[in-house]
Order: structure tokens, then C-alpha cells, then sequence
């Protein structure tokens, strides 16, 4: 399917997701306390509040905000590694951009991950299967969209893996004897095994040396340039958010704060904790 690029590819929709049962007193999250996502009767944390955005082909979206923000929530919704407690969100390529993928089956939304969407977490751990060889992790990815042919599944892990410059001598070799660089790399391969159009990367980044940071960052821009990937990148690290960025949306306490493009944000911040972010990068 042939996509208008002046349509969102990915809509999402009020987006929420809450951790607890809920009561009376917070049934309406937007009357909790501001700067305040517990419920102080039932303890429920509303992780990410009413939250909606627009992402477009080969655009790349930054998440940011402190710990405990709803970032990374916020993704892991998008990946159905949380069920989203009310919302939607509509893909243009898939059914005509006509069906909220969080209502969609179990058997629908594993197709929308396999085809339609690649994710790397902050730890590989999660991302990959560290027993695994790096080419089998691809192969695994590759298994679940259909294809079987084992000619074309080892052709296609030695292109993602020259892609993101792991040696091709170690593609039969476990991603657990690799360094942490390296282990995303075979993440963000093995994410893009199915030339997904939607890829989520989620605080790819921390925890690595500053030299390593730069080669993963040089290669996330490269894919977006070569592939018309569009991205959503959560990080705290604005630095991350300035060098990657073409729009950013700052989070606290699961709400969206402030939003806008990048260049923007970072040199007229409006909201007093986007200045106060802003202000402890400089």
C-alpha cells in the first residue's frame, strides 16, 4: 500500500494507562493533584495520561522526561507490552489507518509486531535472546513474519548486521560475549529485520561510554535517512533528544507537559520544568 506521507503514519489517541484498580476518587485522572499521577485513596499510578501525538514517515519523535515520567510506558503500550487501560491509536498502512490496533486480536496485534513495528529496549537483555546467535535473534524476528527459507534468512542477517557494524565472522556467535554497544546493535538488526516503517527506541543509549553513544546515534539517523524509518526515541537525556530530533514531547507524571519542534523547545522552553531541563544541560 502506497502511503500519503501528508498523513500521519502512526495517530494515537488519549492515550492512558493505569497501574492499580482505580477507585472513585481518581475514575477522572485529570482531577488528580497537578504534578501528582498517584491516587492518594487507592494508591493507582496513572503512568501515561491522556496523551496524544502524530508521527509521520521518516520523522523521528522524542520522548523526554525524568524517571517515572511514563516514557517508557508510553512505548511499551504502543509495542502491547502493557495493556492500555483506555485510547486508541490507528497505523495508515494497516487497515486503512481505520482500526485502533489496542482493540485489534491477539493474533492481529503479533502481525503489528512483526511487520509494522520494531522495538529496542534500554536493556538487551529484554530485546534479545542471549543464548541465541546474533544471526539466530534475526532469524527469529524473521520466523515470525513467514519466512523460512534458510538461504534468505542468513542473507538477510549478514546485510543487518553489516548495517549496523557488527563483523559478519561473528554472526553465529552469542550476543552474551558482546559489549553493550554492540548488543543493542544487534537489537536495532534485529528490530529491523522486517523493514518495520515504525521503529521505537527506548533509552538505547544509557549506560554506554560516550565514544559507543555516538556510533549508535550515527547509526539511528543513517537508517532514517536511508530507510524513511519513522522513530519514536525516549530518553532523559536531552543531548540524545537534540542530536536526533526533528519534533519533542516532554512528559511528567504520565501527562504531556509541552510539545513542539525541537530546535524550539530546547531554546524556548515555555513550561517551568522544560526550562529547568533545559537549563541543566547547559
Amino acid at each position: 500500500m502506497i502511503h500519503d506521507e501528508s498523513r500521519p503514519l502512526l495517530s494515537v489517541r488519549h492515550l492512558t494507562k493505569r497501574f492499580g484498580k482505580g477507585c472513585v476518587a481518581c475514575s477522572h485522572p485529570e482531577q488528580l493533584p497537578e504534578g501528582n499521577n498517584h491516587c492518594p485513596h487507592c494508591g493507582t499510578v496513572w503512568a501515561v495520561n491522556d496523551i496524544s501525538f502524530d508521527l509521520y514517515e521518516g520523522e523521528i519523535l522524542g520522548i523526554v522526561g525524568e524517571s517515572g515520567s511514563g516514557k517508557s510506558s508510553l512505548v511499551q503500550c504502543l509495542y502491547f507490552d502493557n495493556t492500555v487501560t483506555d485510547g486508541s491509536a490507528t497505523i495508515a498502512t494497516y487497515q486503512d489507518g481505520t482500526a485502533n490496533i489496542f482493540r485489534e486480536s491477539s493474533q492481529q496485534k503479533r502481525y503489528i509486531r512483526n511487520h509494522l513495528m520494531g522495538m529496542v529496549y534500554q536493556n538487551p537483555w529484554i530485546g534479545l535472546r542471549m543464548q541465541f546467535s546474533s544471526g539466530g535473534n534475526i532469524a527469529e524476528k524473521l520466523i515470525a513474519a513467514g519466512t523460512f527459507n534458510v538461504h534468505e534468512i542468513r542473507a538477510r542477517a549478514k546485510e543487518l548486521l553489516n548495517h549496523v557494524e557488527i563483523p559478519v565472522t561473528r554472526m553465529d556467535e552469542a550476543p552474551l560475549h558482546f559489549s553493550g554497544g554492540m548488543q543493542q546493535r544487534v537489537q536495532i538488526s534485529k528490530a529491523l529485520a522486517n523493514h518495520p516503517p515504525i521503529l521505537l527506541l527506548d533509552e538505547v543509549t544509557t549506560g554506554l561510554d560516550l565514544s559507543v553513544q555516538a556510533r549508535v546515534l550515527d547509526l539511528i539517523r543513517r537508517i532514517q535517512r536511508e530507510s524513511r524509518t519513522a522513530m519514536i526515541v525516549v530518553s532523559h537525556d536531552l543531548g540524545v533528544i537534540r542530536m536526533l530530533c526533528d519534533r519533542t514531547m516532554v512528559m511528567k507524571e504520565g501527562r504531556c507537559i509541552e510539545a513542539g519542534l525541537t530546535d524550539q523547545i530546547l531554546e524556548d522552553p515555555h513550561h517551568a520544568y522544560t526550562q529547568l531541563l533545559v537549563h541543566s544541560l547547559l
